[in-house]
């Protein structure tokens, strides 16, 4: 199924997604959608740009309804306004040769009432945490979010249904659930929490039924190899905790199995270069989830190019992410590939803004011009 010795630069099946290369694009929150929640088109340059033939990219986390956002300037996917400002993001990716998975996500209790008309955050058990969201005030705290009744579960599956309809009907090449750092799917599934005492909560089965039917919901649109799955076993954002990731992320990673999926994306930990993850930290791919996961991962971490080289050779992934230096490298494959110089990223313009230190980074060919 893998090539015997992978690098970043040798061909990639992805389930039905084939890649030219391994370095992917990383879901980052970037937060320059229009007022109404559609893509501007400072968005579609910014993709346009970051584009590559045979290259993928996961598109920041959208959202599949007006109530499930964290942070203002999210896009959405939920009206037809929205699909058609998504359209014009997927064309100009495939006008360049990539291909382009949609996040979809519900950031759950990391909101505020601002964000969604008045309507307190949700999460599957009232476990209050000190975060905050964004609105058109700034940053705040986020508001007190309230346990989800059982009833009101099902119409959430399909509101993510829903979505992937629309991003089919956008021209996406797959979908990707957002289950990781926090938001709502991962709340569901991590017991520190998960308090529920009925069908969706107490043993690792029931607090995996919510995220695996997310899951199945976007099978059922999607078919097999066109759709993945986004989860951070280690992650702490949102004040997230599992009293036993090994079971949990095992158990649940062995269920995705019963789907062919088009790859597990996993965040590790600040991995960076070459160092050894330690052994002690909550498990990922390269420790743990390959064993249990019978498709490709991807993983995602802070890698640079020698750490994303040693992952491939040693087995643990199939391709890496990267998010940070591709805000400021459009060409990243590119550079990667020659070992050339990376323009450094800026913080300050990661979460919302204007074009500026977003779709104004120039390829290095624009940097050193042809002598």
């Amino acid at each position: 199924m893998f090539n015997d010795v992978p690098n970043l630069f040798s061909p990639l099946q992805l389930g039905a997604i084939d890649l030219d290369h391994r370095v992917i694009h990383a879901p980052t929150t970037r937060l320059r959608a229009n007022e109404d929640h559609s893509p501007s088109a400072m968005m579609v340059d910014y993709y346009r740009q970051r584009a590559s033939v045979g290259g993928l990219i996961i598109t920041e986390s959208t959202h599949p309804s007006h109530d499930s956002r964290g942070y203002e300037g999210a896009p959405g996917i939920y009206t037809d306004a929205h699909v058609a400002g998504w359209s014009k993001i997927v064309d100009a990716v495939h006008d360049r040769g990539g291909r382009l998975v949609m996040q979809l996500g519900h950031d759950g209790r990391q909101s505020h009432v601002d964000l969604a008309r008045g309507a307190a955050p949700v999460a599957p058990s009232v476990v209050p945490f000190v975060g905050q969201a964004l609105t058109k005030a700034g940053w705040v705290p986020v508001s007190p979010h309230r346990a989800l009744r059982i009833e009101e579960i099902p119409g959430l599956i399909q509101s993510f249904r829903a979505a992937a309809e629309n991003a089919k009907a956008a021209g996406f090449d797959g979908v990707e659930l957002h289950n990781a750092n926090g938001y709502l799917a991962d709340t569901f599934l991590e017991d520190g929490t998960n308090k529920r005492t009925d069908r969706y909560g107490g043993s690792i089965e029931n607090r995996a039924r919510f995220s695996l039917e997310l899951v199945d919901a976007l099978v059922s649109v999607w078919g097999i190899g066109r759709v993945g799955v986004r989860v951070s076993p280690s992650g702490k954002w949102g004040a997230i905790s599992d009293s036993d990731p090994r079971a949990t992320f095992g158990y649940f990673a062995q269920q995705l199995n019963r789907h062919p999926l088009a790859y597990l994306h996993v965040i590790e930990p600040r991995v960076m270069g070459v160092e050894t993850i330690d052994e002690h930290q909550a498990p990922v791919a390269s420790s743990f989830l390959r064993h249990v996961f019978k498709g490709p991962i991807i993983s995602a971490g802070g890698f640079d190019r020698d750490g994303a080289e040693a992952i491939l050779a040693r087995g643990d992934a199939d391709a890496v992410a990267f998010g940070r230096f591709f805000t400021s490298n459009p060409d990243l494959p590119e550079r990667l590939r020659s070992n050339l110089p990376l323009t450094p990223y800026v913080r300050d313009a990661f979460w919302g803004g204007t074009e500026r230190y977003y779709s104004d980074f120039p390829r290095f060919r624009e940097l050193v011009p042809a002598q």
